[in-house]
This record gives C-alpha cells, sequence and structure tokens, in this order.
C-alpha cells in the first residue's frame, strides 16, 4: 500500500509541475518551439503552410460562370503572392473549380480559365511563374454538395495549394 501512495504522489507532483508551466501552451512533448515560442509549421508559423491555408487564405471565390476576379478575391490573391514571394521554398498548384451547374466541359473549360486568371494575377504582383502551375477539376470536387445556391457559391472557387519547391510540376 505504501508503495502505491509514493506512486500516487509522485504521479501528482509531475501533474502539477506540468499545469504549472508558466508559458501555458507551446511546451510538452508534442511541441518544439523555437526560441520565441513559435511551434514550426503551425499556424503560427509565418513561414508555414498552415499559416498560409489559415491566415493569408488558400481559396478565392467566383460569381456564376465568371473567372474575373473582384475586389475580395484581389486582396486575398496579393497576400498570397507577397506570402510566397517571401517563402521561396514553396511553388503552388492553383485548383479551378465549378459548381455543379453546367456540363463537364463547360465547367474543365471555365475551372481553366479561373485558374489562369490567378496565376496571372499571382504573376504580375511579382511571383515567378516558373513557380506556378494551374490545374481544372471542373465540377469533379466539389466541397459542397446540394442543389442550393450557398453550395454552388463555395464550389466556384479557386485553391492555391503550396509543395515544396521544384515538387509541383
Amino acid at each position: 500500500m505504501k508503495h502505491m501512495t509514493r506512486i500516487a504522489l509522485v504521479l501528482g507532483a509531475l501533474t502539477l509541475a506540468a499545469c504549472a508551466n508558466p508559458g501555458g501552451s507551446g511546451s510538452g512533448p508534442f511541441s518544439n518551439p523555437s526560441a520565441n515560442g513559435i511551434t514550426p509549421g503551425s499556424v503560427s508559423d509565418e513561414t508555414s503552410p498552415a499559416y498560409f491555408q489559415q491566415a493569408i487564405g488558400d481559396r478565392i471565390l467566383f460569381e456564376v460562370d465568371q473567372s474575373s476576379l473582384n475586389e475580395d478575391a484581389r486582396l486575398v490573391l496579393l497576400a498570397q503572392a507577397n506570402w510566397l514571394m517571401a517563402n521561396t521554398d514553396y511553388d503552388a498548384v492553383i485548383e479551378g473549380h465549378a459548381d455543379e451547374q453546367g456540363t463537364r466541359e463547360y465547367n474543365l473549360a471555365l475551372g481553366a480559365r479561373r485558374a489562369n486568371a490567378v496565376k496571372e494575377f499571382l504573376v504580375s504582383q511579382g511571383v515567378a511563374g516558373a513557380r506556378l502551375r494551374t490545374v481544372s477539376y471542373g465540377k469533379e470536387r466539389p466541397i459542397e454538395i446540394c442543389s442550393d445556391e450557398a453550395c454552388y457559391a463555395q464550389n466556384r472557387r479557386a485553391v492555391t495549394v503550396l509543395s515544396a519547391a521544384g515538387l509541383s510540376g
């Protein structure tokens, strides 16, 4: 019994020590924070794909049958361009998507126009064209499935997907 009590006391002390961490987050067996407390590869790491996807934004939306960029799209793409120019270890594949309305062929062409519009904008902002590749999925990869405008709107998009430089194509 004394042995079990001793084990319980040791475990309790270890638990209290873990809870008393003054930094709160960013420490423990599954993290590896740098000197500034930022975990490499996390959303807080401004050089990570997670940061690009969540803080910068990896997608823009389009209006029905359109491939022109609206002001909101341009703002996201400007941030993408700045991030890509600062993080040259990454290339990108720009995916063009369409909603389920229309034929497969029409939507593949529309997705291609959307992806190219994004690529052209990024290149116009200084991103090297050789770092960018486009692909159209048309209506083949919806993120929302229903016959409703709210779903259609989410599927009319271009998504910038990062890869290590030299691996995107």
